[in-house]
């Protein structure tokens, strides 16, 4: 299982210099993992730089992986997660998402760089 966490996602669709990084994994639906936090980050992102249908297609998009609500067992490791690694909010669910279905993190997100079930990539 895989986890794109939001800068991946916005990588991806704008087409950066490491959008390659992530684009296999992205393409392997019955293994991606989408956390709600990452719909709601893309989606603002999206919303604010490129208008409202382009964040609904985009949203749509990321809606063929396996949607992850935010629930109890994901919130309480996310709050440790935080506290442990010093990550913020929306990071420490991410990770706890990842965690929770034994999922690849897959980030260019300098926060996770050294944390072993992460692949990472620097941004360029």
């Amino acid at each position: 299982m895989n986890v794109i966490d939001s800068s991946g996602w916005l990588e991806y669709f704008s087409d950066g210099p490491n959008a390659g990084f992530f684009k296999s994994t992205i393409k392997d639906e019955e293994h991606l993992i989408i956390p709600t936090v990452c719909l709601y980050e893309v989606f603002k992102i999206t919303l604010a730089r490129a208008g409202k249908e382009e964040a609904l297609r985009v949203a749509g998009l990321m809606s063929f992986g396996i949607i992850v609500d935010f629930h109890r067992e994901i919130a309480l490791a996310a709050a440790q997660i935080s506290i442990q690694q010093k990550l913020a909010m929306a990071d420490s669910i991410i990770l706890a998402t990842a965690r929770t279905y034994d999922a690849t993190l897959w980030t260019q997100d300098e926060h996770f760089k050294d944390i072993p079930e992460v692949k990472f990539i620097a941004k360029k």
